[in-house]
């Protein structure tokens, strides 16, 4: 990897930054997540379409300061952020660093907590952008990874990591269709719940947390989020029943001491899709009580659970009731 090209922790905050057509205020579109400092699994990944209509270089100077490789802002964007961090520091000497991996040349558009913007083109391996952050701060980062010299979609994985020989090759490249959540067919990580989003930390009271519903919707989960790279992590190795685009619930978790237990309770068969903090899906039909699923963690992850409860042979929608607990499964 080439050195002296990550300049970003320079970046000095850019006036009138708002007015601009990247809006940081926009609902990313790949989702977001909570990590802190020494999270696991490192690298957090995130699979997207990099691209959009919007030229970054409208960032170009203005007084800038913008923490560039050259000068300036590079490539097409699209106007929300492609994906958001909320970042907890530590206090120890461990980079945060932000990049993408892609068979296309891309480039990284990142507002900092600051309100600094900070970019890059080449500055990971090949034509991949890498931004290292040496004393990272607190707070929200919003990223867009966009496209050099075209304004069309392209496929890319963003990754997040701590580790200073994390790169490109390290994280491989995004499969085509692979994007976020699951494509345009599939699930979604990037639209907001039908449910409801909750915030919950260890040792919460009541336990079990309780979220009435209704399971079910006309994607098939099994086409949706079925392997992919064995990341569905379920009883039989693949994912279940017919679920909704967008997520039922939304569970923000700060962990304690006990497991993460994530259940269903249905007179109906009902299955689980959950896309976690590490960007992984996990999914189950039958390992609860009778046809009802359950999905464990031993030693759960902080951060974002997007939960989708299914119907099994069916796209019927029926009533379930989901339970958060540190405890019990239903």
């Amino acid at each position: 990897m080439r050195t002296g090209i990550i300049i970003a922790a320079a970046a000095i905050a850019l006036p009138g930054a708002t007015a601009l057509a990247q809006d940081f205020t926009l609902q990313p579109t790949y989702g977001e997540t909570s990590l802190r400092a020494g999270f696991s699994p490192d690298p957090h990944v995130v699979d997207l379409q990099a691209g959009g209509s919007v030229r970054a270089n409208s960032l170009r100077d203005s007084g800038s300061g913008n923490a560039v490789r050259d000068g300036r802002c590079a490539g097409s964007i699209a106007d929300a952020p492609d994906y958001s961090l909320n970042f907890t520091a530590g206090g120890g000497t461990l980079p945060l660093r932000i990049g993408a991996s892609s068979s296309s040349d891309t480039t990284l558009v990142i507002n900092g907590p600051d309100g600094s913007w900070y970019c890059d083109d080449d500055g990971g391996e090949g034509l991949n952008p890498l931004i290292e952050f040496n004393n990272p701060s607190s707070g929200r980062y919003d990223i867009w990874v966009g496209t050099f010299g075209s304004s069309s979609l392209a496929d890319a994985r963003l990754f997040i990591s701590e580790f200073t020989n994390m790169s490109a090759s390290s994280v491989g490249y995004a499969s085509s269709g692979s994007t976020g959540g699951g494509s345009a067919n599939g699930p979604n990580v990037g639209l907001t719940p039908s449910y409801g989003t909750i915030s919950l930390s260890g040792g919460f009271t009541p336990d079990p947390y309780r979220v009435p519903l209704e399971s079910g919707g006309p994607i098939r989960a099994n086409n949706a989020v079925s392997d992919n790279g064995s990341n569905a992590a379920s009883r039989d190795s693949r994912c279940r029943g017919n679920i909704a685009e967008a997520p039922d619930v939304r569970l923000n978790f700060t962990p304690g001491s006990l497991p993460l237990i994530i259940s269903v309770a249905s007179s109906t068969d009902t299955t689980l899709v959950i896309n976690g903090p590490d960007g992984r899906w996990y999914c189950d039909d039958d390992s609860g009580r009778g046809t009802n699923p359950s999905i464990r963690w031993n030693s759960p992850a902080a951060g974002q659970y997007d939960i989708w409860v299914g119907t099994y042979g069916s796209t019927a929608l029926r009533p379930a009731e989901l339970f958060v607990s540190e405890l019990s499964s239903e």
